[in-house]
């Protein structure tokens, strides 16, 4: 959802130390990012152990849910950007099943300024979207016609309120039942889940 402007990092910097400013100036070529750059830092910064190109774009056209598609002559160059800007790195990982892949990771640079932002911008970010999908709501409810408005809103309030229940099983389900994967360490807060969903192995 960081969309409609250039993400200036330099806004950030005061809320690091002195050493961490001067390592970031140092380390860090570019100081401005696009909304989808940063999208990009944003979903990596998910998979600690890497992902491919490949995966990325899955995970891009997962997040923007058809909205927008994800064109390997679009990401590839960027993940090289970024990488030659000091954001991400890469290593060759041997696959058991193909050939050798390319995987992407945040650098401590990288992850530091993707968790400053977000730190500082996600209850702006959060009243964003409460005021986009009312403004979007309110355009779609009066676009349809009157025999299926029953319906339609019917199917509305069930998404919004599996997207809500999903939240909170995710990230404030206190009753002790998360799961750990044991490759790469990711908390798993759904008791029913057989697979991790950040680097696919079974639970």
């Amino acid at each position: 959802m960081w969309m409609g402007r250039l993400l200036n990092l330099e806004e950030d910097l005061d809320q690091l130390t002195s050493e961490e400013k001067e390592n970031i100036s140092q380390t860090i070529k570019k100081k401005k990012l696009t909304p989808l750059e940063f999208t990009i830092l944003e979903l990596i910064i998910k998979y600690p152990n890497g992902i491919s190109g490949y995966d990325l774009m899955d995970a891009l056209n997962k997040h923007f849910a058809g909205t927008w598609e994800a064109q390997s002559g679009t990401i590839y160059p960027l993940l090289s950007k970024l990488k030659s800007n000091g954001f991400l790195k890469g290593k060759n990982v041997k696959s058991p099943i193909g050939p050798v892949k390319k995987v992407y990771s945040l650098t401590e640079i990288g992850k530091m300024i993707i968790e400053t932002k977000v730190n500082l911008k996600c209850i702006e970010q959060l009243k964003f979207i409460e005021n986009f999908t009312i403004e979007l709501l309110s355009i779609y409810l009066k676009t349809i016609k009157d025999e299926e408005k029953q319906e339609s809103s019917a199917e509305i309030y069930k998404l919004i309120n599996d997207m809500f229940n999903n939240i909170f099983q995710t990230f404030f389900r206190d009753d002790g039942s998360k799961l750990v994967c044991s490759n790469c360490k990711t908390e798993i807060y759904r008791r029913e889940s057989i697979y991790c969903f950040h680097c696919g192995s079974r639970l």
